[in-house]
């Protein structure tokens, strides 16, 4: 089991309770005069073990946070443990996080089914479980989930805005689309289906493959028999990959859809073959590493700065590591302000305050707001395709209305 920490100062641990309060203590539970806990779970072995620079990342970057004095004299204890993406794991983690290390919250857990296991469990401890690494829909529902926010743009959102393209591309399209079976795959299928409405029976086709499989070669193989004109690959970066290389095997050419967690050029695309992806359309709201356009981007000057200070030798081509990056400086806003009262309600009351928070390493234009009633705090994307050597955006910005 890895378990990662930011590297405390010495002694933290011996002046845990010194300077607070014994109501504060038991009203902010992972928080004492020193110190903050924040629990995480991540993917760091597994079938989609290519999301791990995301937890390795925040890791460093709560180091980083330490060395500069802490968040209101309080340093970080980031503790992210390895569930291999398997829900009873996540669940085993999570109880462990909460009940024992007895974090003040948890960060940026990763999954899906992942975080459809604890999501009951965590809201009903009231604990806050912030800007998971996930974009289904059902984290913006703050009426089931009021401890739970999402981060990206949801799932079902961006589906549609695919179904929305396919119609204007092709009158008639035959769509195939290829899922993971689970709740990640199936909030896009609910997107196609309220994109295509009517019709979707009669357009689409699909084939499912479970996170354990070793390969999608067979699906992809039967995909193509239906002699469909469009698929859409609902992938981890595993298999998204692997979707893109069995594609261009077979010669066949749609038009070539992928979700939008599956886009890092390190984690994605080259392990694909550059030249085997060209004309795949996707959607993002960051700012791509590999684009030249944001060579002398201060922001993304910023975050190479940084990657080179504390994670030297990482892969700068790996879209995560920007992503990561955005969703931790979000996190350390939601604790500067909570000015030192680290109570979990007042850190969950925090993070449903951000209203248009400049992004700097997203979109020009796209900001993260929350509110009480709006757990959503990404809401933006732009449709791009690969070219080849890098992605290419198209179009405006297109909003996300659905909940």
């Amino acid at each position: 089991m890895i378990r990662r920490r930011t590297v405390l100062a010495a002694g933290a641990a011996a002046a845990a309770t010194v300077g607070l309060r014994p109501a504060q203590a038991a009203d902010a539970p992972g928080v004492t005069a020193t110190e903050i806990k924040i629990g995480n779970t991540m993917p760091y072995s597994g079938p989609v073990s290519s999301y791990s620079p995301i937890g390795k990342l925040e890791t460093a970057f709560f180091n980083m946070v330490n060395e500069q004095g802490g968040v209101a004299g309080r340093k970080i204890d980031f503790i992210s443990l390895d569930d291999g993406y398997s829900p009873p794991k996540t669940v085993e983690d999570v109880r462990q996080l909460i009940e024992e290390d007895h974090v003040a919250f948890l960060f940026n857990t990763l999954g899906t089914p992942t975080n459809s296991a604890i999501v009951r469990y965590v809201n009903q401890r009231r604990v806050p479980h912030l800007f998971v690494a996930t974009g289904a829909a059902k984290w913006g529902d703050y009426k089931v989930y009021p401890w739970t926010t999402g981060f990206q743009p949801d799932y079902r959102t961006e589906s549609q805005i695919y179904a929305k393209y396919i119609l204007q591309q092709i009158k008639e399209p035959k769509v195939a689309v290829l899922f993971q079976n689970d709740d990640f795959g199936k909030d896009y299928l609910s997107g196609l289906r309220t994109g295509f409405g009517n019709r979707y029976s009669k357009l689409v086709t699909t084939a499912s493959y479970e996170p354990t499989d070793a390969t999608i070669d067979s699906q992809i193989t039967s995909l193509q028999a239906t002699g469909a004109d469009v698929l859409v690959c609902v992938a981890a970066p595993k298999f998204a990959a692997q979707a893109i290389r069995k594609v261009y095997e077979l010669k066949w050419k749609p038009l070539f859809i992928m979700t939008n967690v599956s886009v890092s050029v390190g984690a994605v695309i080259t392990p694909a073959g550059p030249e085997k992806a060209v004309g795949l359309v996707s959607t993002n709201w960051l700012k791509d590493p590999t684009d030249h356009q944001w060579d002398n981007d201060a922001a993304m000057q910023g975050w190479r700065d940084f990657m080179a200070k504390h994670m030297p030798g990482a892969d700068l081509t790996d879209l995560n590591y920007v992503y990561s990056y955005t969703v931790s400086n979000v996190m350390l806003h939601v604790l500067q302000q909570c000015k030192g009262n680290f109570t979990r309600a007042n850190i969950m009351h925090q993070a449903e305050s951000l209203h248009n928070l400049p992004l700097p390493t997203a979109l020009p234009g796209i900001t993260a707001s929350t509110s009480h009633t709006d757990h959503r705090p990404v809401k933006a994307m732009r449709l791009m395709r690969w070219d080849g050597k890098t992605w290419v955006f198209f179009g405006d910005i297109i909003e996300a209305t659905s909940t």
